[in-house]
């Protein structure tokens, strides 16, 4: 390799491609590695692995799917920015909702794309994480800003909230988190209010059309 070339190569963006359906992973990469100023340096399907092969590579970029078995993308990504402060993250996932793009951005996100989007929104995304900005299209700025102020739930709410959504009376829901039947009704009466709703069953909408639970 000449002189020249060996420098293509190191000005190239190097990403790591993180996705748990084969398919779109390598639909990706073949993406990525037709752009000729980037490069795919490694794939894999796991959070866990996401955060092996972060530190094995070192790479410019991490495009993240949130949806994964295991360790979530938002847990992956707040694991390896706990230990480098300036790793840079761009988010492609198929989940829409206002709490899901706010969750990773607080974790450390620069960029949030919805799958379906236009190739280039992506190349255009990575080009612009790696020189140190960010990018919200569109769709994505407005759910973000659609999200309701002071709407943030506990850990114990988050609980209360999956368990309703999965369909359990407060009864079970007390039995299952040991607690009082008295204490899940409190909880419940704050998770209304919280998501500006009047019943579970508007809770339940409401919390899979945000991101708040995931079935």
């Amino acid at each position: 390799m000449d002189e020249q070339a060996e420098k293509r190569e190191a000005a190239r963006i190097r990403v790591l491609v993180i996705d748990d359906h084969p398919i779109m992973r390598f639909g990706i990469a073949a993406i990525i590695d037709a752009t000729p100023d980037m490069t795919t340096v490694a794939q894999a399907g796991t959070g866990e692995e996401a955060v092996e092969l972060f530190e094995k590579h070192l790479p410019d970029i991490t495009l993240m799917d949130l949806r994964l078995p295991g360790m979530s993308g938002v847990e992956a990504i707040r694991t390896v920015i706990a230990r480098h402060r300036n790793a840079k993250f761009v988010v492609l996932t198929t989940y829409e909702g206002d709490e899901d793009i706010h969750q990773a951005l607080q974790a450390g996100a620069r960029s949030y794309l919805v799958k379906g989007m236009p190739h280039e929104a992506l190349v255009g995304a990575l080009r612009r994480v790696h020189a140190g900005g960010r990018f919200l299209p569109a769709p994505v700025s407005r759910a973000l800003s659609s999200r309701i102020p002071n709407c943030d739930l506990s850990a114990r709410e988050r609980e209360v909230l999956d368990l309703i959504v999965h369909g359990k009376s407060n009864k079970e829901i007390a039995v299952e988190l040991g607690i009082t039947e008295s204490t899940v009704k409190c909880h419940v009466s704050v998770i209304l209010m919280r998501l500006n709703v009047s019943d579970r069953t508007q809770a339940v909408v409401t919390a899979l059309q945000r991101g708040l639970v995931h079935l």
